[in-house]
């Protein structure tokens, strides 16, 4: 196999101060340029057919990426929901996103006030477009097409992120053949019911996985190896030991054993390299 294993280091500070200081750490790279940063946020209403979806529009008009241009658009970041659908922990990582001079949209992939009440339900809802791929990226790139039309935002410069669920999503938008710079997918299933369709992808791929993640099989990242080598994709995996599923979600509790848990040196690793990332797509364009 062909990925890298990232070791988490022991030291042990406060998440919320290890993300403050990851952005003085990396410097230009992925850094922003902040004067009296201010998030603004919007709720987007908008419809598959006669189905009523609603996102979730963050952005900070005073800030923007270190390395890009002044005066062209700022890039935007799709974020795509795990399976309980859009919640706050979406809305969290959107205002990160502006924090860090992005556009972030988090599209909505159930419906306005669809949403599972525990996660057996959610295990329905996600399953029903993981078996629906064409239903699925359907509703992905409405997502996308919202982002496209958000203010200021530089059409060229697009990626998306997602998480479990949507992080399988994230890699389905770019396997649909979707105009994006850029996908992260964080502890998401890598499965491709068309591996052909690995000759649409336009973008570069980061994968971020935990290394004891019991979800996702030896044969399904074999499989995602081969199908992306087939056709050629730009892609890297990061690997975090000691990581189950769901490693960047604190609301997954902290027991390993149940196959879902934070891991908060996980958390706070995968999200630098997703900002050293969008550094490389975006910086100077």
């Amino acid at each position: 196999m062909l990925f890298r294993r990232c070791e988490a280091s022991p030291l042990r500070v406060s998440y919320s101060a290890l993300l403050f200081a990851g952005v003085l750490f990396a410097g230009s790279v992925g850094s922003a340029s902040v004067v009296n940063a201010e998030v603004q946020t919007q709720t987007i209403v908008y419809n598959d057919g006669d189905v009523v979806l609603e996102g979730f529009l963050a952005f900070d008009t005073k800030v923007r990426p270190a390395g890009t241009q002044s005066d062209a658009g700022k890039p935007g970041v799709l974020v795509v929901h795990q399976w309980m659908g859009l919640t706050d922990y979406e809305r969290r990582r959107c205002r990160q996103l502006a924090e860090l001079g992005y556009i972030a949209f988090a599209l909505d992939i159930y419906g306005r006030g669809d949403r599972p009440k525990d996660t057996t339900e959610a295990a329905e809802f996600a399953g029903k477009y993981k078996s629906d791929r064409e239903l699925y990226r359907r509703r992905l790139n409405l997502g996308l097409d919202q982002l496209r039309k958000a203010d200021n935002v530089a059409t060229d410069q697009l990626a998306a992120i997602g998480y479990c669920f949507g992080g399988t999503g994230a890699i389905e938008l770019a396997r649909s053949g979707a105009d994006v710079q850029g996908i992260v997918s964080f502890h998401g299933g890598l499965d491709s019911p068309t591996p052909e369709d690995g000759g649409n992808i336009q973008a570069k791929i980061l994968v971020c996985h935990g290394a004891d993640d019991p979800f996702v099989p030896e044969a399904e990242i074999e499989a995602m190896i081969a199908e992306f080598n087939e056709h050629d994709v730009d892609w890297q995996m990061n690997v975090y030991a000691h990581a189950v599923h769901s490693f960047t979600q604190p609301m997954a509790g902290n027991d390993n054993s149940k196959g879902a848990a934070y891991n908060e040196k996980a958390d706070l690793r995968s999200w630098d390299a997703m900002r050293v990332f969008f550094h490389e797509l975006f910086a100077k364009n």
